[in-house]
């Protein structure tokens, strides 16, 4: 929808368009997790929530995460984390012509030169301490940065 959309905002994705996996390392990523969910989905997340962080809020979002249905959740996985495998994820940007802002934590570094290898456009505003769940566990900072990003996009200055 070139004549609508004028941007696209990710949150806390896009670290790198480019990372490189192989099916190996993905089935390694995804075996424990095909063995017992609920257990090991709530490690796998854990990892990717700052332990400062509220602990009702991170049993909330672990009990919620490993409530999930198993197929569901791991066919999401499975088919996103392909994308990397094949190299698709970055060919997915390939064609699209608007910019791109993202929202992230610093829980993981940002290849700025890989994303702009393949994207029109990409800055990323970074939350600093921030995890994955920066949404739920910072929401006035976030709402701020989402904010700033929807004018970045927009052309209108911040407030």
């Amino acid at each position: 929808m070139p004549n609508r959309v004028i941007g696209l905002i990710g949150i806390d994705t896009l670290e790198n368009i480019e990372y490189p996996m192989t099916r190996q390392e993905l089935e390694k990523m995804i075996s424990p997790l095909e063995k017992n969910f609920r257990t090991e989905s709530r490690r796998f997340i854990g990892e990717m929530i700052s332990p400062g962080n509220d602990p009702q809020l991170r049993d909330w979002i672990l009990a919620d995460i490993s409530a999930a249905p198993s197929a569901v959740a791991l066919s999401a996985m499975n088919e996103m984390m392909t994308q990397y495998v094949t190299t698709e994820a970055a060919g997915v940007f390939e064609n699209i012509r608007i910019p791109v802002i993202t929202v992230n934590g610093d829980l993981w570094p940002i290849d700025y030169e890989a994303n702009r290898r393949h994207m029109f456009s990409y800055d990323a505003i970074v939350l600093k301490k921030a995890d994955h769940f920066l949404m739920m566990n910072r929401p006035e900072e976030f709402n701020r940065a989402l904010e700033k990003a929807i004018h970045r996009l927009s052309g209108k200055s911040a407030r």
